[in-house]
């Protein structure tokens, strides 16, 4: 699924405020006439404001349920779930597709890794209003070279606690598979950040400890050393959420999916 995060107060269901949980539990109630709709888990938590093109969530539903969508028509039940769905959401959120998976597919557990994107555009006079909701306008030319210089020294398994805002109980071990900056066809620097998950702000905390990199106000290799230090550094702005989009999650095989999902909730 795929959704403008703006005038969201992020995924998670929250008492009194907008959430893309809610919305979309709410429309698919609707759709497959079940109350109280059914309970969604998604692949990544993203916080308020932030985008997705590339949301992964699971639903249990009731046979019956899942197979009256398609009404009188002869669809398959998927393809009629997705129409009716995004017939009933707001046009801020849009299912992409619908299958059928194994007993042992887990939205959150079940993923290998997560692909996100910050975008930032560095040259005022280029900003593009029309994009001013997903792109952050930053003032100061960026060294993409010396930033990924500095992006090499925290790949691999670390504890990222530096880097995250802690929650009781859980661990800020993660492995972080990618991290490198680009410019695109419209000359943003596009940071690529992948990791077999993420702790809450750590994506945006990683590009605040690279921009000052970018500017040359920080040597190359700060971030790493912010890192060993294993402590929140009030030198680490946790950039704006509105430049970060969840672009891709990546799953094993069918197969593979029990032992990965146990895998996780062992290590999580």
């Amino acid at each position: 699924m795929a959704y403008d995060g703006t005038e969201f107060s992020g995924w998670a269901t929250q008492t009194g405020l907008r959430t893309v949980q809610q919305t979309l539990e709410e429309a698919l109630g609707v759709v497959v006439r079940v109350e109280p709709p059914p309970a969604l888990t998604c692949a990544g938590r993203t916080d308020a404001g932030v985008h997705a093109r590339g949301q992964v969530c699971h639903v249990d539903l009731p046979p019956d349920a899942y197979a009256g969508v398609v009404g009188r028509s002869d669809r398959p039940p998927a393809d009629a779930l997705v129409e009716r769905l995004n017939g009933t959401l707001p046009r801020d959120v849009r299912v992409r597709r619908a299958r059928v998976v194994p007993e042992a597919f887990d939205a959150r557990f079940g993923a290998l890794w997560r692909r996100y994107a910050y975008r930032v555009c560095d040259d005022p006079a280029t900003a593009d209003p029309l994009h001013r909701h997903e792109v952050l306008d930053h003032p100061r030319r960026l060294d993409l070279d010396a930033m990924n210089a500095a992006t090499k020294h925290l790949l691999g398994e670390h504890d990222f606690a530096a880097f995250c805002r802690r929650r009781e109980g859980a661990s800020t071990v993660r492995r972080l598979l990618e991290y490198s900056w680009a410019r695109d066809d419209a000359g943003l620097a596009v940071g690529r950040v992948v990791a077999d998950a993420f702790c809450h702000s750590m994506v945006r905390a990683l590009v605040g400890a690279l921009l000052p990199v970018g500017e040359g106000r920080r040597p190359v290799e700060w971030p790493a050393a912010v890192l060993a230090a294993g402590v929140r550094d009030s030198a680490v702005n946790v950039v704006r959420p509105h430049g970060l989009t969840l672009e891709e999650v990546g799953y094993p095989p069918d197969e593979a999916l029990a032992a990965r999902a146990n895998e996780t909730r062992r290590r999580r």
